[in-house]
């Protein structure tokens, strides 16, 4: 028999070249769908570039240098601030700063007048007051200009996106984790477990949330530990809604049936084997809910129940804007801004993810 009798005929409708093709995963063809849509592509590089300046804000704007020599030796009192971690009721560095530098009272400004020093962008911190410079326009030294009481407007902006970040991202890890378990118990086991939680989700869906979160924080002392907690205690049900009914659609699948007849447990099959490939939708869901958490934040915080001064937010600086704003509207667009900024970075990522993971979407 010759080559080309051994040779398979090829399939109608069918290319050879996709027959060559190595297969890709899920999460990559999601990825490749994703980087095609140029919107989505902008607003993630607006939110990475949110979390760079988060996590980067002490070498942006600090009243310390980033390196300097003192007393013979080089020391880093503003690089160590990125090991500071701030969980609330617990803070403390990983790596402790240099004496002097850990002292509140120090002036390194005058302290390092005549020695060497390389100094962030913006040379002061989000509480540093100086009241012969209050309320002063955009300048050289000030960027943005300064508040009420003199303090850089620029550094309480940068310092402003630390509580952005956590805000959204903690309020809306702890929403998720509830919906998710809730949701998975729901769409799972059905019966009275799916009536009583259903039920439960729809109460809460009833009451307006961010009026609901208002008559919470009356009760709580204002402070960012309260406020992200509260968030996400009332945001979580639409993460348990989708994830009810992707356990719902999923559970009856093939896979599903044969973990059962294995005897596996009902844990390992609902968070092994069924929350994977239930999560797409609602990671659409924790997009959009962490920008509406940036919202509801800078609302708490704009009527004095979320952050409180000196402590800076984007919402308590557009309080002393609004209290300044006929005769200083320098100080209304830059939280204006960057609330706007964030809130459409993570909607645009979202619709995006959206469209990426739903092939219908995406064909059209």
């Amino acid at each position: 028999m010759s080559d080309a009798a051994r040779k398979p005929a090829p399939v109608l409708g069918r290319d050879p070249a996709d027959e060559q093709a190595p297969s890709i995963g899920y999460w990559r063809r999601v990825w490749q769908r994703f980087r095609g849509n140029r919107r989505g592509v902008a607003g993630l590089i607006i939110v990475l570039s949110l979390c760079g300046v988060a996590y980067f804000s002490p070498l942006l704007a600090n009243d310390q240098p980033i390196v300097c020599r003192y007393d013979g030796k080089l020391v880093f009192p503003a690089l160590v601030e990125l090991t500071w971690f701030d969980l609330g009721p617990i803070k403390f560095h990983l790596i402790e700063k240099p004496w002097p530098f850990n002292r509140p009272d120090t002036n390194a400004k005058q302290m390092l007048a005549e020695s060497f020093a390389l100094w962030p962008i913006v040379p002061f911190a989000p509480e540093e007051v100086n009241v012969a410079i209050m309320l002063q326009p955009p300048s050289r030294d000030h960027w943005l200009g300064t508040d009420e009481v003199g303090r850089d407007l620029l550094a309480r902006m940068i310092y402003g996106t630390i509580v952005s970040v956590k805000v959204g991202f903690i309020s809306m890890g702890i929403a998720s984790v509830i919906g998710i378990f809730l949701g998975a118990a729901a769409g799972y086991f059905g019966g009275w477990i799916d009536i009583v939680i259903s039920r439960v989700i729809e109460i809460v869906i009833c009451f307006p949330v961010f009026f609901l979160i208002l008559s919470i924080m009356v009760w709580l002392e204002p402070n960012i530990v309260n406020v992200m907690v509260v968030i996400g205690l009332t945001r979580w049900t639409s993460i348990a809604r989708y994830t009810r009914g992707e356990f719902i659609r999923l559970k009856t699948q093939d896979y599903v049936i044969a973990a059962t007849a294995l005897g596996a447990s009902s844990m390992r099959i609902m968070f092994r084997h069924v929350l994977p490939n239930a999560l797409a939708p609602v990671l659409v869901t924790v997009t959009f809910g962490i920008a509406n958490a940036i919202l509801v934040e800078a609302g708490l915080s704009w009527l004095g129940f979320g952050v409180q001064p000196p402590d800076p937010s984007w919402g308590n600086i557009l309080r002393t804007a609004y209290e300044n704003v006929r005769n200083y509207p320098h100080l209304v667009w830059p939280p204006c801004v960057a609330i706007f900024m964030a809130v459409l970075a993570y909607n645009l990522v979202g619709d995006a993810l959206r469209a990426a993971i739903d092939p219908r979407i995406h064909a059209r």
